[in-house]
């Protein structure tokens, strides 16, 4: 880790978190923060949904709300960026405090409720994107939406233009019953109904579904036959847990979805469990726990094509993402992989 970055994540752990993410935001804005840029190797460009990376591992929904840093993520060593959650209209989220650092479990709780600037605003931002990276945008829907897959539709349709793929986000435990949108059937509607506006684009979009990690194997089973039968392009896997099991931090018990180490078993076995029930038919995109190049690894060979990080760089920075990019190159070298998705799946019994 550069020592300037060193510096300024000392800084922010005495803030507030949430205040020290909206600072870690403007100062990349501003150009303090040292990026190393493109990371890639032949071992690493691989295709995730017919989309070019220049290496699989990618900032997950949540680091980048609003799409307020697109430019210097690009140059972040990251293979492509998810921007969002963004709703049709602009919302505050719940009230604050409502981010939470677990500094002994290497973990982070948040219950923010999908705050963000709504589409437009986002829309505006994205129409500036850089060109040579790949970003894909999270929907949302309201909190006060009486017709929440209208709302995934609308945002989709409004962002279409600016974006390289779309996420139906229906695995946040901080909207109120969102998560009953991951039932057989009204999942199957929902995405009944992205999908036809997904399809009436103008430009082909892939389009992901994030999924929660609390769900059983019955579950995970009706979720992969619905990807398949729907076409779903990938699957993220997963969002934030409910679970608290093993905590030892003050703030553990505190309301909302809990994210880092504590999730990465659990989001790898349901990693696991969708590549065996997809029979590989749909890409998966490993997030959970990662905090390192052989966590990353332990995804991939368990059936990702493709990573996403957040919370671990809370406590390690944004160099983070480069650092486990090159690290898997070294593990795919050493291991005789020509290219890293020759490695997808490899270990994938070991976790079932």
């Amino acid at each position: 880790m550069p020592s300037l970055e060193q510096a300024g994540l000392s800084l922010l752990r005495r803030l507030d978190p949430e205040t020290a993410h909206g600072l870690a935001l403007k100062g990349l804005k501003m150009g303090l923060v040292p990026l190393p840029g493109l990371v890639t190797s032949p071992r690493l460009r691989c295709t995730l949904a017919g989309l070019h990376l220049a290496n699989p591992v990618g900032v997950a929904a949540g680091f980048d709300k609003n799409a307020e840093v697109l430019a210097p993520l690009s140059r972040a060593g990251l293979g492509f960026i998810e921007a969002g959650a963004v709703t049709p209209r602009p919302q505050e989220g719940n009230p604050r405090p409502r981010l939470f650092r677990l500094t002994e479990d290497r973990a982070v709780i948040n219950r923010f409720g999908f705050n963000n600037e709504g589409m437009e605003a986002v829309r505006d931002r994205l129409a500036e994107r850089p060109r040579q990276a790949v970003i894909g945008l999270n929907l949302g829907a309201n909190k006060d939406s009486e017709d929440r897959g209208a709302d995934f539709a609308k945002v989709l349709t409004y962002c279409a233009t600016y974006i390289d793929f779309a996420t139906v986000n229906v695995s946040s435990p901080n909207t109120e019953r969102l998560r009953d949108l991951q039932g057989k059937e009204a999942l199957a509607a929902l995405l009944e109904l992205v999908t036809a506006a997904r399809d009436a684009l103008h430009k082909p979009l892939p389009l992901f579904l994030k999924i929660a990690p609390d769900l059983t194997d019955g579950e995970l089973a009706d979720i992969a036959g619905l990807a398949v039968e729907m076409g779903i392009d990938a699957i993220i896997a997963t969002n934030t847990t409910l679970s608290r099991e093993g905590l030892t931090s003050p703030d553990r018990d505190r309301q909302g979805g809990l994210s880092g180490a504590p999730l990465f078993d659990r989001s790898t076995r349901v990693l696991a469990r969708l590549s065996l029930e997809t029979g590989g038919k749909v890409p998966l995109i490993g997030v959970g726990g990662i905090f390192s190049a052989a966590d990353a690894y332990a995804k991939i060979c368990a059936g990702a094509s493709a990573v996403q990080l957040y919370s671990a760089m809370v406590y390690h920075g944004l160099s983070l993402g480069a650092q486990i990019a090159r690290g898997l190159d070294r593990r795919l070298e050493r291991d005789g992989f020509e290219n890293v998705s020759q490695a997808v799946g490899c270990q994938r019994e070991e976790w079932l």
